[in-house]
């Protein structure tokens, strides 16, 4: 295994938009930094659906003072890939892009030894995890799941024109893939657990769905659940029993997860609390691993609704003003 021997005085885990805004910040005050990202830049939001648009407006998506110009007041996911590849020209950053990070190491030195996929171990005084939770899907865990026509993710309308569709999930990503799959010529179901629409679905979209539920274009099953999927059938319970569909694809929205079993490996312990917190001080995102910072989404564990880019920007400087005055 190689060794980069010369010490980082940062490294960054995960090239999204938050480890972006860490190399920002640690640039700024002239500290040395590496962001490691196993994917391509901003690798999440590459793999967002090719027509979502964000919630956000572009200004609360801005980093590193770089203006993020959007023809509509939402930016849409290939305006965001155009804009963050500005963000890493305009700011140079150090990066290295299918790199996986598979070990962080504290050694009785104090500082850490960061392994990764290319057989590279990198010297740190400081590590900043910022690796999100898109990676992981939350499965459902029924009889054919692994079934090739169960997507976890999903991209465009086009393969699923004429299928039999039945799309779980009741948030954002659900309701896009259900109108934009039904509008390219699919015939869709929705599977809800609860027994509304998620009232953080888009606001100009939720008209939308509830008005193609309301007049049957999609009929949609609440308080309901998938019990088993097979090849051309899928059984759902609902408070009216059991049915079953003719079924081509299932497009299961339900959720993702950070890789928990990377935080535990490196020494972060899990809240005993049912989203799994990862052990942290609110304040500094420093772990129980002294030195070893976390930032961005990743900081809520399951709840991933509590942190987005617009609100974990200031993860950055927060982190590396604390590291810069140890540092240096």
């Amino acid at each position: 295994m190689s060794s980069e021997k010369e010490k980082i005085d940062v490294l960054i885990v995960g090239g999204g938009p938050i480890g972006i805004a860490c190399g920002i910040a640690a640039k700024k005050v002239g500290l040395s930094h590496l962001i490691l990202e196993k994917g391509c830049l901003v690798n999440s939001i590459y793999n967002y659906p090719a027509n979502m648009t964000f919630f956000s407006t572009s200004e609360r998506l801005e980093i590193g003072k770089v203006p993020f110009i959007s023809h509509r007041d939402k930016p849409t996911r290939s305006e965001a890939l155009e804009y963050f590849r500005r963000v890493q020209n305009s700011w140079e950053l150090n990066i290295h892009f299918y790199e996986q990070v598979t070990g962080i190491e504290k050694t009785s030195g104090g500082f850490f030894q960061v392994s990764s996929s290319k057989n590279k171990t990198y010297i740190a005084n400081k590590v900043i995890i910022a690796t999100g939770f898109y990676d992981l899907p939350n499965k459902m865990n029924v009889p054919g799941e692994d079934l090739p026509k169960v997507h976890h993710y999903y991209d465009e309308p086009h393969p699923f024109i004429g299928q039999k569709v039945l799309v779980v999930g009741a948030a954002n990503s659900a309701i896009d893939a259900a109108l934009e799959t039904w509008r390219k010529g699919a015939e869709v179901s929705l599977l809800v657990r609860g027994s509304e629409i998620s009232s953080r679905v888009k606001y100009w979209i939720k008209p939308d769905i509830d008005n193609r539920i309301a007049e049957g274009s999609i009929p949609a099953y609440f308080e309901s659940e998938l019990v088993e999927i097979r090849e051309h059938e899928v059984d759902l319970k609902t408070p009216e029993g059991m049915v079953t569909l003719e079924n081509d694809f299932v497009i299961a929205m339900t959720g993702y997860r950070p890789d928990f079993s990377f935080l535990e490996k490196a020494g972060i312990r899990l809240g005993d609390d049912e989203y799994q917190t990862p052990v942290h001080n609110p304040e500094t995102y420093e772990t129980n691993v002294e030195g070893l910072f976390l930032a961005g989404v990743v900081c809520g564990g399951l709840k991933t609704s509590t942190w987005f880019i617009e609100n974990s920007r200031e993860h950055a400087d927060i982190i590396i003003g604390q590291i810069a005055e140890e540092v240096k």
